[in-house]
Order: C-alpha cells, then structure tokens, then sequence
C-alpha cells in the first residue's frame, strides 16, 4: 500500500507556495489518474481547491498514507492521530530527529507507529515518487519522467539530483524513495518489492552508512539475479568504530567490506553518479548479452586502439578470431583498414559503409556485442546519422545483441548525441564510458548466471573456544593472553609452533634447550603492540650464546624505546619452516557480521594492503575467488619452479575461523599473522595469533573490540623470499524547513 495507496492524506498542508505543505499538495495533484488526496490544516478552509479537514480523523475515506510535513515537535501527536484514523504508511519528511542527536523522539515515533500498526518511511526525506500508481508524495521538483529505473536514496540532496540528472538525460523512473533516517524503513524493506515490480528493470541505491548489513546483503542477493543493482556508496574512509587491534580490524574499518560483500551479492558499484546513471541507461536500453565476444567498429585507428585500452581495463573480451572476421569484413573493408578486431573501417566510411559492417556484425554468431565509433569527418553525415543509429539500435536489441555508439567530434557530433539521448538512447561522447557501461552489463550477467553453491560448514569445539574466552574476561581482559590463544588454536585444530614463557634469562635458555635451537624470542608486554618496530623480536637464534645477547637486546631495545613498558619476560618458540606467509582473520563486523580476510602476511601487510574480504558463510567458489585477488594466490600456486601450497589447508583456516565470530563466544576478532603455507599436502602453521573479545561479558554483538592500535601482527618464521619478511611478535598477555521542521535535501 505504500506503492498502490487507496488516498493520501497531508498533515501540515498549506495555503501558501513557498510553504513545503503547499508543494506537497501540489506535486501529488500534478500527476494524471493520481490517488485521492486530503489535505490537512487545522484551520481548514480549501487548499489547492480540495476542502482540508481539520483533523485526519475528519476525512471519511480510506488513508493509507499520512505525508507528515510538521515541525518535529508535533510529528508524534500527529502520528497518534493516524493511527487512530487507520493509516498503514508515515511519510514523515520532518527532520530533528536521529541526525541531530534527537534519537530518542525518533525511537518513539516508530514504537508508536509500530503499536498502531503502521510503518515509517523517514523522518528527514523529500516524499516518494510511485509511477505506477501516479503518486508524488513529496517537494522534490516535480519533472519525473516514468520509465524502468527505481532509486532508493538515503541523502536528499543527493535524490534531488539524481531526479534532476535524469530528467536531463531523458531517464525514466518507475520509482525514487529515500529513506532518510532508516528509523524504520529501510532499503531491504524496499527491494523486496522493487526485486518483484515488473515495471522496475533497474535498481539504483545510493549509501551513506549501513545499519541491518546482514539483512540487505540477503535482499541485494535475492535481487541481483533477477535485475541489476548499481550502489554508489559515499565515506571511503575508515570508520573509527572499526580501528581495532587486529589488521583484520584497521583493514575492515576502510571501504574494502562494503565493497566486498557488494561484489559477493552480485551488486555493481559505481563511482560517482554520472558512472551509475550512465550504466542505468545504458542496461535500460540493451539486451542481456548472451555471450562476451565483443567486437569494435571505427573509422579511426587511434580510437580504436583506444577503445581497446578501455576495454581491457573493464573487463570487456575482444573478439580475437581473425580468420573469421577476415572472412565477414573483408570485403568491407578498405585496403588502408583493418579486420584485426577493432574493425578499422578508415575515414574514408560514410553512412552506408557503417550501417554495411553494423549489418554484418549483428548476423555474425560470434559476435555478442559492439561498440561502434563515429569520428567526425566531412564524409559522415551527422545531420542524418541519428536516424541510421536509431536503426541499429533497434535492431541489435531485437537481435538480442547490445550495441554502445560513439561519437566523437565538434558541435555537429554534440547535436547528433543529443538528439539520441531525447531518444532515450544512449549516445557516449568517450570511448572510456562505452566500455565502462558494456563492462557493466557484462559484470551483471556473470554474477546473474553462477550457479548458487551452498555454504561450507565446519565443527568447531565451541564448548573449549568459550571457556577459554571466560577464563581471559574473569580476568578483566578483552584479548587472549599467549597461552590462552596457543589453546585456541589447539581447540580449532589449527597447527602452531611449541612455546614457552620465560619471566628471566635462565628460564629463557632452558626453555630453549627444551624446545630446541633454532628458536624465536619474543618480549612479552601488554604495553608494546609494535613488537618488532621496537625491536622486540629476535629470529633464528642458533645457540645458547645468540640467545643471550638477544634476550640483553630485546631489552635494552624495548626500555629505551618505551621506557614505560611493563616487560613481562619473553616468550621462546620454535622456528618454524620455510613457507610461503599469509594472513587470514575473522571479526564481528558492525554493519555486515562475521567478514573474514585473507591476504599477502608478515610484518608489511598494511603497508602492502593485500587483502581481500568475505562476509560468512562462505561457499567454496567464495572463498577461492577471494584469495585470487590477492598477489598471494600467484605464490601460492607456485613461482619460479617452486611446488604449489597447500590451499586447502588456507581455506580451512578461513571457514573455522569465519564459524569462531558468527556467534557462540564472546570472541569477536581473530587474526593470525602468518600463517605459513607449507607445500600441498604439508598444512600450514599458524604462527601468530591476535584475539579480541566482545566488550562486555556475554556480548554477543558485531565488532565491538577496544582499540588496542595497529599493531603489524609478524610471526617467527624462517624469511622464506617468496612473502613479506615478518617479525616474530607473540600474542599480548595480560510546518517548514526549521531546526525542528520539515527535512529537506541534506
């Protein structure tokens, strides 16, 4: 009913035009065959010509929604009085809520909406926009024009715009609803029906923050299949909520999450709005491609070349089969040109030379897509060429082919392009964007066609993993002391090196004559988290006697360095073998909950930020497309004649630990820092481990570590040359716009 209302009513409509509750009134008659509306004044009277009602409990007739343009102060009374009316939907575009530190009065709304049995869409937004019901319920301009795309918009300002641009760019909506505040609605709530709508073909969201990510990343993945999703998402820095101990932490809290489990829903992120609106065009305006083979027509050599360069950047295949588009375009093309894909038609092609090879490419099976180049030149008429391109366009769609035109030139070609957009066709002026938008429709059809793989499950020993946890917070910690962790890592049947804590030098040399040399050292304090970069670490230590000048070092380096540290002693541990080093991690995520992150290890791994993230659970293809992003994958598979590593043993990591944060225990971030890789067949050992636990005890919530800094986790293996050198650090022990009006654009 939020999309189909039976009538609608406007608390806070008013008389006056420069008044918000008059352009609400006003947008919502603008439209032809639009719902019944009833506007609301106290002082009654007539508005617009339609009698208002002094009270919406005066209005006979049925409401679904109630467009709430009053001051904050009176938008709960107002809310009381529609649910006694029997409204179903607030549109409240009042702001002085949550985005002024009034959460409190924004809570209440939704209790008492949710107690009168109705739903909040707001506060602090512009309205809605429904076409298929003629309803505009709000004060954005009013020049919508009705077509297959719907945008969800959590900024007004930013909705305002899109509505203007694609207006300008002869863009039709079928839909534009911003959620404001998301005190209620949301944009999961929102895809469930836009996924179903039969006149939405496209879906465009832009995000400013998330608050449910487990609940939208399940609606954008149910939607994606069926229909493109574009997100333009803005904050790309980190977020200071996520700056926790772990790297998977200080990592997580940058853009690479969002990104990630965008990727993983099916979802296309675009940079900016133009990059979205111009991809929302261009997919409304083609065909689902049916194959990838994608060929390019010019009459330039240089833009061609071009194009190609473009091409590859997004990701779009060339055609390469020579001898077949010798065999269809050579009597085609000039003796100067060329059938080597682009298809260089030369300037001396005119009109009819180009509609030939565009006729030859749409009969060719091989050839799925084109993008064909007009450069401006005294042969190609332009003053007729929008007709012959309007043509193909039509033609290539029937064909089931998509076609993205070029044309490059002066005010001729400009006119040209111009006269395609009021088309409804898109017309690019760059080669850059034709391969940006066919890359795009490409991405959507790859992630459209995988086949859906269920997750991976593994069993873990719960039961151990929470006790051990306890035990660290009885004792007023929030991360797991070295022995603690070494228990965790036992309990998830994760290998580790044997160690040993030593409070004194005697101790220290005895535990390395237990262990047996070669070993690590490693200073032991919950004050110094950069262990190596002050020089905490000592490796490959052969002898009694290299042992004791580092244990001296270790300390003279780390109380000049930190002269106010609390050194505990030094923690020995074996040396492990040489191995290719990497870094796998799991943490509660605020927004999106357990993500997990793998990438190239040591003590440079934020230095390099070689890492790629998932949101658990994972399915196989999941996790193997993960570590592909990475560099680490090329040495993982071998390089320079070294034997493969043991990937299996990277992906069980991955999923037990991904199975740790999802709930169970009060852990919420584990990082180890390496994991060495060891040949295939041989496993991998876990040489570092940093865990975190919820802030409070019992604290099942997402990511809610305290910072305990950045720490370049590293781990005591043997340098190996084929990852980052890493250190050898043990885990730490112990009525208008007003302040209070009506929200317009932000």
């Amino acid at each position: 009913m939020l999309f189909e209302p039976r009538g609608v009513a406007v608390i806070g409509a008013s008389r006056e035009p420069g008044k918000i509750g008059h352009r609400i009134v006003h947008n919502l008659l603008s439209q032809p065959g639009h719902p019944p509306v009833f506007p609301v004044n106290p002082r009654g009277g007539r508005i617009l010509g339609l009698p208002a009602a002094e009270r919406i409990a005066d209005v006979r007739a049925p409401i679904d929604i109630a467009c709430l343009a009053v001051p904050a102060p009176l938008v709960l009374g107002a809310a009381e009085a529609c649910a006694a009316a029997g409204v179903r939907f607030l549109v409240v575009v009042s702001s002085g809520f949550s985005e002024v530190g009034n959460a409190e009065g924004e809570r209440r709304l939704v209790e008492l909406a949710r107690a009168g049995g109705m739903r909040v869409l707001g506060p602090n937004i512009f309205g809605l926009f429904v076409a298929r019901s003629a309803l505009n319920c709000g004060f954005a301009p009013a020049d919508i024009r009705p077509g297959n795309l719907a945008i969800i918009t959590q900024s007004g300002a930013m909705g305002g715009a899109m509505i203007g641009q694609t207006a300008a760019e002869h863009i039709g909506l079928s839909a534009i609803v911003p959620v404001g505040n998301k005190a209620d609605i949301d944009e999961a709530d929102l895809l469930e029906y836009l996924g179903d709508d039969p006149g939405t073909e496209t879906i465009l969201i832009y995000i400013e923050g998330v608050k449910q990510g487990r609940r939208l990343a399940r609606a954008l993945a149910e939607t994606t299949p069926r229909k493109p999703v574009i997100v333009i998402k803005s904050g790309r820095s980190s977020r200071g909520a996520m700056a926790a101990a772990s790297h998977t932490g200080s990592l997580a809290g940058s853009d690479a999450v969002f990104d990630a489990v965008m990727r993983q829903c099916g979802v296309l992120r675009a940079e900016h709005l133009q990059e979205a609106l111009l991809w929302c065009k261009f997919m409304g305006a083609s065909p689902p491609p049916r194959g990838e083979n994608t060929l390019i027509v010019t009459n330039g050599g240089g833009a061609g070349v071009a194009t190609a360069d473009a091409c590859e950047k997004h990701g779009v295949r060339l055609h390469d089969g020579a001898a077949q588009l010798q065999r269809r375009f050579g009597p085609l093309t000039p003796a100067l040109g060329s059938t080597r894909n682009p298809i260089d038609l030369t300037g001396q092609a005119g009109q009819r030379e180009y509609e030939a090879a565009l006729d030859a490419a749409l009969t060719a099976e091989s050839v799925h897509a084109v993008i064909a180049i007009y450069c401006e030149t005294a042969l190609l008429g332009f003053d007729t060429l929008a007709e012959s391109i309007a043509r193909s366009h039509a033609a290539y769609r029937a064909a089931g082919k998509p076609i993205a035109c070029v044309l490059l030139g002066g005010v001729q070609v400009k006119a040209c392009a111009a006269e395609l957009r009021a088309r409804g066709l898109p017309a690019f002026e760059e080669v850059y964007n034709a391969a940006s938008c066919l890359g795009a429709l490409y991405r959507h059809a790859r992630l459209r066609d995988r086949p859906p793989a269920p997750a991976e499950l593994v069993d873990l020993d719960r039961t151990a993993a929470a006790e051990i946890a306890r035990t660290a917070r009885a004792r007023g910690r929030r991360f797991l002391a070295a022995p603690e962790a070494r228990a965790l890592l036992a309990a998830l049947d994760i290998p580790a090196p044997r160690s040993l804590a030593a409070r004194a030098l005697g101790e220290a040399v005895a535990a390395a004559e237990e262990i047996g040399f070669p070993v690590a050292l490693k200073v032991v304090s919950r004050d110094i988290l950069h262990k190596s970069d002050v020089g905490g670490v000592a490796l490959d230590l052969e002898d009694r006697a290299e042992l004791i000048d580092a244990y001296g070092a270790i300390l003279h380096n780390c109380r000049e360095r930190l002269p106010g540290a609390r050194i505990e002693g030094v923690e020995v541990a074996s040396m492990v073998p040489r191995g290719i080093e990497v870094i796998v991690g799991a943490r509660r995520d605020p927004a999106f909950g357990p993500i997990v992150m793998f990438g190239l290890g040591g003590i440079y791994v934020e230095v390099l930020g070689d890492v790629a993230f998932r949101a658990a659970p994972l399915a196989r293809g999941e996790i193997d497309a993960m570590i592909k992003e990475t560099r680490a994958h090329r040495l993982l598979l071998g390089v320079r004649g070294e034997a493969p590593r043991d990937l299996r043993a990277v992906r069980e990591a991955l999923l037990k630990l991904a199975a740790l944060v999802d709930g169970g225990t009060e852990i919420t971030d584990i990082e180890i820092n390496p994991l060495v890789v060891f040949e295939e067949g041989r496993g991998a050992m876990a040489v570092d481990a940093r865990v975190m636990l919820a802030e409070s005890a019992g604290n099942e919530e997402c990511g809610n570590a305290a910072p305990s800094g950045n720490a370049a986790p590293s781990g005591n293996a043997a340098p190996s040359g084929n990852a980052a050198p890493s250190g050898n650090t043990a885990p730490d022990p112990g009525g208008d716009p007003s302040p209070a009006g009506p929200g317009g654009p932000r």
